[in-house]
């Protein structure tokens, strides 16, 4: 009997190894411009550490474009949830769509142009497309401002997501699977293929290896090389003699009118996120212009530089822009466009 049983064993083992044969072999994947690069980190090897955790109940990308978004979702029970902050959401800060030219250099002024283009506003917070590409957050002198809470969320998206929840938005901790919902939002606007510019050769490269005829991990390095990991943040003051402005620069007006429309008006045009409210009014311009080299909480030099700081009863506050979002140039144009539409 015993030999029977080990005879029917070997046999359904083997079967079981032909049948494995005989099974079609999956595809290698095989990329294209709307490939996501995350997918092909995976099929090549890479380590891909941002991946989501669809384990925990109510995890969607639905769900954690509606967090990025609107500020709040629907549970797990079915219900809407809290907002996550009654002051802003992430967009009010952060672009949701690509905002650089080159995205392997930070360049403000090409970064403006850009946004301009494609008619989104430009912003002190990094875009979040291609945040779960990237492996380093609250870089350069973001400890200044948050100490050692940017410790854990350095080198974690999670704790940087958390960071962000709670002191930049002033608001509410997200539950786990709020995170993992987020996670999964950014899965989806993850760095595609078509925007890291290869060469024909090197996409041929790229998919030599996916298909297994070339080097997989110098596919990896490739394309980490086409992308900046963490946007680097420079904390600057304002102009020593503000009435003389930065290093004698000269303003252009028309430039400037670019930086109010998509960076002023985007958090002030009928108090959308401040409770200070500007327009295009002469009057706007003139109070502007007589607060701009002063030491007030009104002026441009000022809060742009140094932000401003959740008081009581007022915790929306106005974040300070890094000389890599807002150059000395462009806060020169600011003003000469301020200036002359004071006049």
């Amino acid at each position: 009997m015993r030999q029977a049983y080990w005879t029917f064993g070997v046999v359904l083992v083997a079967w079981w190894g032909v049948q494995a044969l005989s099974l079609p072999k999956k595809a290698p994947l095989v990329a294209g411009p709307d490939t996501l690069l995350s997918e092909v980190y995976e099929e090549l090897g890479a380590e891909v550490p941002n991946r989501p955790n669809y384990a925990l109940e109510g995890v969607s990308a639905e769900a954690g474009r509606s967090i990025v978004v609107d500020g709040k979702t629907v549970s797990p029970s079915g219900e809407v949830t809290g907002r996550q902050s009654k002051h802003f959401v992430c967009t009010s800060c952060h672009n949701i769509e690509r905002e650089d030219p080159d995205l392997t250099v930070s360049d403000p002024q090409a970064r403006l142009m850009y946004v301009q283009g494609k008619g989104l506003p430009f912003l002190q917070g990094t875009t979040l497309y291609g945040a779960i590409n990237r492996t380093s957050f609250y870089n350069g002198d973001y400890q200044k401002k948050y100490g050692d809470l940017v410790r854990p969320a350095r080198n974690d998206i999670r704790e940087a997501i958390q960071l962000c929840a709670i002191e930049c938005s002033q608001g509410r901790p997200l539950e786990d699977w709020e995170i993992e919902s987020v996670m999964a939002y950014f899965w989806t606007i993850g760095f595609k293929i078509e925007d890291l510019g290869l060469s024909e050769s090197e996409m041929q490269g790229v998919n030599d290896a996916l298909a297994g005829k070339g080097d997989q991990a110098a596919a990896a390095t490739l394309l980490q090389s086409k992308y900046l990991s963490g946007s680097p943040a420079s904390f600057v003051d304002p102009p020593p003699d503000r009435k003389a402005g930065y290093e004698e620069l000269v303003g252009n007006p028309e430039n400037g009118k670019v930086v109010y429309d998509l960076s002023c008006m985007h958090c002030h045009d009928k108090q959308r996120y401040s409770m200070f409210n500007l327009d295009n009014s002469k009057y706007s311009f003139q109070f502007l212009k007589r607060h701009f080299n002063r030491y007030t909480r009104y002026s441009v030099y000022q809060v742009s530089r140094y932000g401003t700081s959740p008081m009581a009863g007022k915790r929306s506050y106005m974040p300070n822009y890094t000389f890599e979002k807002l150059s000395h140039q462009q806060m020169e144009d600011l003003k000469a466009y301020i200036f002359e539409m004071a006049d």
